[in-house]
């Protein structure tokens, strides 16, 4: 079973609706699970995102995809973390000719995996797979979004304060 969405979640997804940069897309964000490890969006054919050839413009399907594996990410490694897009390659399959869906997932063993890969600081880079289904299942985009990863250098009050045990 999902699992639902947490005020937290529902709040951000509402403010992504909104948020101009995520609204020009044509992209509505649908869910966003409480633990952040799963996104589901959808991309309708309509004026904002239909192209020329009367199908869902490219640039629309890769924008509305775009920022969710790095925000997953962010929510589930917490401040201590660097997170950024580094790349991204999409294969377009077909014609976006009807509303277009994408599920995001990240899984708790992966956030770990990623997590123990950037213990030393040194940067990680993980690729992640998304694909635009139509209502049918069929695929109609292949995107793969790599993120790059790195811990934040501890700073030197930051040592001392891990050193003593704490604050004052």
């Amino acid at each position: 079973m999902a699992e639902p969405e947490s005020l937290a979640s529902r709040l951000f997804r509402i403010g992504m609706n909104f948020y101009p940069a995520y609204r020009g897309t044509g992209g509505r964000v649908m869910r966003i699970s409480g633990d952040w490890r799963e996104v589901e969006i959808r991309l309708p054919l309509g004026w904002r995102t239909r192209n020329y050839f009367g199908t869902i413009f490219g640039g629309s399907i890769y924008a509305a995809v775009d920022p969710f594996y790095a925000l997953m990410l962010i929510k589930n490694l917490g401040s201590g973390y660097i997170v950024w897009d580094r790349a991204a390659k999409v294969l377009y399959e077909k014609p976006g000719r009807e509303t277009l869906y994408a599920r995001f997932r990240l899984s708790g063993e992966e956030v770990e995996a990623v997590r123990r890969a950037a213990e030393g600081g040194a940067p990680v880079e993980r690729t992640y797979p998304v694909e635009l289904r139509d209502a049918a299942g069929v695929v109609h985009a292949r995107v793969e979004k790599t993120v790059y990863v790195r811990r934040k250098p501890v700073s030197a009050g930051d040592r001392s304060q891990d050193q003593s045990g704490g604050g004052r």
